[in-house]
């Protein structure tokens, strides 16, 4: 495999007043942050739109599966615009369209309106995500390499760790947690304006728009490897993000939203830390250990149902979690570094479209088979399960390619 360089691989244009290189990258890896933040917000607050409402833990699932479906379709057509308009013009649209997501939110008055602002923010988040991966890539492909395998699962905890303090401790949740949002995007739009371009607008840019899956011929070999563990890892934060609060409200007894996004918070946590602790790992071993790690988490957590112990219930996504941050930060070093600047933000978007289908299609399937399978506690064991099955495939995947030929 390519080694990765120790320095950053692209100089950034000088110009007057523009932040520095090291600055620019910090400013990239809150916008990720922020956007997944954003993501994984609403999570706690389904409670309090039900009770509002009136609706089932299926619409739930239709709701967080209405917005992996956007980002798939925003990662599809717009995940190689930055490649040829540059990272800064698609990053401010996707700040503004984010915005917009965010107003629809705290204005929200039923499912229909619930279900426009996800799919607004899912459009946001995947015209953003690739960009921004591609630029923190740009600036220094070592560190761009671990903040991209880091930062979302970052993301992901903090926004269900802090809604669910909202929701519990602070009034009108429904619209705080997203008028704070909104101040942090106009911060980080300022500074967007601010940063250098990191690549060279290459003509294409409509071309660009038609939908295509394309690896360039340095990625495919790891990419076949890769693939197969980021739709099992990804399936953990949709079984979280759409089951979870129901999952958790049923094993504690407490229907309280200081537990609502707490499962979502263990699982992104640990993933986050574990892609630290592990950086210096050859990407195989990673992946290895993330497979494993996940079979063994889920295993306890179907336990923990059956036994109705939710104490056992967090131990097993916490281990669950350490597979979620060792299988997408293995993919990640396995694959990128193999692609050149102009290809970066494609590669991206196609892991990310793995990855969303991942978290996506199960969700949804999930959601049908609450209403005709018996409730939520039955759903669950069979979609852990199912994702144990993806994980196996994935392993089987892996050794054999490794020992046709090794990694």
């Amino acid at each position: 495999m390519t080694q990765l360089a120790e320095r950053p691989s692209l100089t950034l244009t000088p110009a007057r007043r523009r932040l520095s290189p090291r600055s620019s990258f910090v400013l990239l890896a809150s916008i990720v942050l922020a956007f997944l933040a954003a993501s994984s917000a609403p999570t706690p607050l389904y409670a309090v739109y039900q009770s509002e409402w009136g609706f089932t833990a299926t619409t739930t699932t239709i709701v967080f599966g209405t917005y992996a479906i956007a980002v798939l379709a925003s990662l599809l057509v717009l995940g190689r615009l930055s490649d040829h308009v540059g990272r800064r013009p698609v990053l401010l649209a996707a700040i503004a369209v984010q915005a917009v997501a965010l107003v629809l939110f705290t204005t929200a008055d039923g499912v229909p309106m619930l279900l426009v602002a996800r799919a607004v923010q899912g459009l946001s988040t995947g015209a953003a995500v690739a960009a921004i991966g591609a630029g923190m890539l740009d600036i220094d492909r070592v560190r761009g390499t671990l903040a991209n395998a880091a930062v979302p699962a970052m993301g992901t905890a903090l926004g269900a760790l802090v809604a669910s303090f909202v929701v519990a401790l602070l009034p009108a949740p429904t619209h705080l947690i997203f008028l704070a949002l909104l101040v942090v995007l106009a911060v980080q739009a300022v500074g967007v304006a601010l940063m250098p371009e990191t690549v060279t607008p290459e003509p294409g840019a409509v071309a660009s728009l038609r939908p295509t899956v394309a690896l360039p011929r340095s990625a495919r070999r790891p990419a076949a490897v890769a693939l197969p563990v980021l739709f099992a890892v990804w399936a953990l934060p949709g079984f979280y993000g759409s089951l979870g609060p129901a999952l958790v409200a049923t094993l504690v007894g407490s229907g309280s939203a200081l537990f609502a996004g707490l499962g979502l918070f263990v699982l992104a946590g640990t993933a986050a830390i574990t892609v630290v602790v592990l950086r210096d790992m050859p990407a195989r071993d990673v992946l290895l250990v993330g497979i494993a790690a996940l079979v063994v988490g889920l295993t306890v957590v179907l336990v923990s149902i059956r036994l109705s112990a939710p104490v056992l219930f967090f131990v097993g996504t916490a281990v669950a979690g350490i597979g979620f941050g060792g299988g997408f930060q293995g993919a990640i070093r396995l694959v990128v570094p193999q692609t050149l600047p102009h290809e970066r933000a494609g590669v991206l978007s196609l892991l990310y479209v793995v990855s969303y289908l991942g978290m996506g299609v199960p969700a949804v399937i999930a959601g049908i088979v609450v209403v005709h399978d018996g409730g939520v506690l039955v759903t669950a064991q069979g979609y852990a399960l199912a994702v144990i099955a993806f994980a196996l495939v994935a392993l089987a995947g892996l050794l054999r390619r490794t020992v046709d030929r090794p990694v």
